[in-house]
Formats: C-alpha cells, structure tokens, sequence
C-alpha cells in the first residue's frame, strides 16, 4: 500500500541555491511526523512540497497516491489540510469566523455569493467546537488574538476532511499560555484515531505535542535523521541538527532540550 507522502530523492533548487537536498521520505496513513531543524534548515520548502505547492527540481514526489507534475494540483490540493502564516495573513480580518471556517469548503478565503448546505454548517461547527472557539463564530477573524486565530485556521483546515493536515509552525508567536493551550488541543487531536496523517513543523521541541510518532530532523536542507520519534530526538542528532551540545529530555509525552554547560561536555 502507497504512503500517503512518498519523496524519493527530492532536490530543490531556486536561484542557485539548494533548499533541499535529496531527500527521501515517507509517510505512513496513521503517521503523526514532526520536522524540525534550525532555521533555514528547509522545513517551510518541504511542507510546500507535500502541500502541492512547489515542484521538485529533481527526485520524485507522490502525495495521496498522486505524482507532482503527472496530476492536476487544482484537485489534489482540496485534499490536503494546510496552516501557515502565508495562508492566515489572505484571510480577510473582516470576515466572522464561522464564514472563515465554512468557506474552505469552497476553497476561498471569505464567504461571498457561495451556497452553503445543513451538513456543511454543521461540520464547521462541530470543529469550531472541537478547537474551542464556536463561542467566537460571530466575531471577526481581524478582532481575533493570536491564540485563536491559530485554532481558527486548523479548524478551516479540517473543514474538508482532509486526507493529509499539514501544520506550519502552529504556535509561532503565541505567548506560554497560548502555546500550551494549543498543543493541548493538537495533542487531543493527533490522538484521534480519525485524524488524517499529520506533519508539523517547529523549530521548539516544546511545541510538539504527546503522541506525535515520528521525526525528520533537517539542516542546511539535508536529513539529518529521520524515523520513530523515541530513536531521532537524541541529544547526538539534535545537537548535530543545531550545531551546538543538546541534551534532549521527554516528561510525560512532552519533548524539550538545552544546552550542555561547557564543564560537562567532557562527560
């Protein structure tokens, strides 16, 4: 049976510069993968990757049993669950929530003269309620603080049950209360059986959530380790991956790293 992201060999390569470098991956349908590495490390370009939006300079990329280059993008990308910072800064500030949530449906970013039917109202808000913000439905999305808008665009992501949820760096710029409010809310959600195959991005260890089952670790666009979560968050492959001594630790399900002191590097 085919992954549900298949890369062999993928290399991209814009303006001289290689962002990244033959990478090979796959995800499996109940995968939950993590990508993180520095910054520039090539996480965002790989997620443009798997979300259709950016082709392959070389290597191979089959995303829900589709070739990039052999398949029509404008069908496969309503497939496929995506929230980053680019996508939320089209979203017009004066749009309510509830039409934000829906209108993924339509694949637009703002209700307009669209028809919109029981089940469809219904869905939206069951994931409105679901990332607990069904209470903000009537508010505009521009009124909205951070935290929330985050939570908005993951339910709009969910809004056409999609096969494959791709999340950009979710809890960028939200302060620790919003952070770990969040990753409450993506741990519930990984752990859903239901749920689609997940990748997320993060350059944090502390804003991955428990039950996340898999990580790439990139740098400089090449993998530096990827597989079972518990066998590539090592302090030797972070510190590789960030260029500087880490010691990696994980209680109750929760990730997190720091530097070692000079004086026990030796040990």
């Amino acid at each position: 049976m085919p992954g549900v992201v298949e890369l062999d060999d993928v290399s991209i390569i814009r303006g001289g510069v290689t962002l990244l470098d033959q990478v090979s991956w796959v995800v499996e349908e109940s995968d939950r993968w993590v990508i993180i590495g520095p910054n520039g490390a090539g996480k965002t370009t790989l997620l443009q990757v798997v979300a259709a939006q950016l082709h392959p300079t070389s290597g191979m990329v089959s995303v829900l049993d589709e070739v990039l280059g052999a398949v029509d993008v404008f069908e496969l990308r309503p497939r496929i669950g995506v929230t980053s910072a680019a996508l939320a800064d089209r979203i017009p500030r004066s749009e309510s929530v509830g039409n934000v949530v829906v209108s993924a449906s339509y694949a637009v970013m703002g209700r307009w003269r669209e028809h919109y039917d029981v089940a469809d109202l219904r869905r939206a808000a069951e994931l409105m309620g679901q990332l607990r913000v069904d209470h903000l439905s009537r508010r505009t999305f521009g009124t909205l603080s951070e935290g929330e808008r985050k939570r908005v665009q993951i339910a709009r992501a969910l809004m056409t049950d999609p096969e494959l949820l791709l999340l950009d760096e979710p809890a960028a710029g939200l302060d620790l209360a919003g952070r770990e409010s969040l990753v409450a809310t993506l741990t519930e959600l990984v752990a859903d059986p239901q749920a689609p195959a997940t990748v997320l991005v993060t350059h944090h260890l502390e804003e991955i959530p428990a039950g996340m089952t898999h990580a790439l670790l990139l740098k400089g666009g090449r993998v530096v380790a990827a597989g079972p979560i518990e066998e590539v968050m090592t302090d030797e492959h972070l510190s590789a991956a960030f260029d500087l001594p880490l010691h990696v630790s994980r209680t109750d399900g929760r990730w997190s790293a720091r530097a070692v002191a000079a004086g026990q590097r030796a040990g």
